[in-house]
């Protein structure tokens, strides 16, 4: 999986490296979106769009899921399981992954947003999505973290529930003309091989 995952981020990185056709796909998902907005013309799906774009800030994120991470070191500790404090080494990797990774990338690609405005001197581009990044890797490293402390259904549930609002925060981006598509997908496939990458640090033994 995270073999596949790397391949789609390296095709699409190329894409937007190169303005490659594949971004004929970003343009026309911008103008299907937009014709779609203006026949329902729907503020409060606008608003929602906005709010779930806004589950990707990290103030909101990473304080989420350090709360969490010291809920679940707190559970482990209660039932005597070993190595209870590593959730909170976790969650500070995973914090400080987002900005490493994103940031350069952002720089070296430089893309322009939906809007095609010239990035400004002191500007990063738009490509990959930070607010897709943040909520992918930190709501997923949650997800990682308490699911642990969970039994089975419980778990799913909430592995389900973070897979809804990630979603979310993708379509929020989306719907509300923040992002393109690719800047998108492209952060999924990043956060998934970092999730895949932290979850073997957390089960192994």
């Amino acid at each position: 999986m995270p073999l596949t995952l790397l391949a789609v981020l390296a095709a699409i990185s190329w894409q937007v490296a190169v303005d490659g056709p594949l971004l004929r796909l970003d343009v026309a998902v911008r103008h299907g979106v937009h014709d779609l907005r203006h026949w329902l013309h729907s503020t409060l799906l606008n608003h929602l769009g906005k709010a779930l774009s806004d589950l990707g800030e990290s103030t909101l994120a990473i304080p989420a899921l350090l709360g969490a991470a010291a809920l679940a070191a707190w559970r482990h500790r209660r039932t005597g399981g070993p190595r209870w404090w590593l959730p909170l080494p976790v969650a500070a990797l995973a914090a400080l992954v987002i900005p490493l990774l994103v940031v350069p990338a952002k720089a070296a690609f430089a893309r322009p947003g939906p809007y095609g405005v010239p990035l400004a001197a002191d500007q990063w581009g738009w490509y990959p999505s930070g607010h897709t990044a943040t909520s992918a890797i930190a709501y997923g490293t949650t997800a990682l973290l308490v699911g642990r402390t969970l039994t089975g259904p419980a778990r799913r549930r909430l592995h389900a529930g973070t897979a809804l609002i990630c979603g979310g925060v993708g379509f929020g981006l989306v719907w509300s003309d923040y992002h393109w598509l690719l800047d998108v997908l492209a952060s999924w496939c990043l956060a998934g091989v970092v999730l895949w990458a932290l979850a073997r640090a957390v089960t192994r033994r």
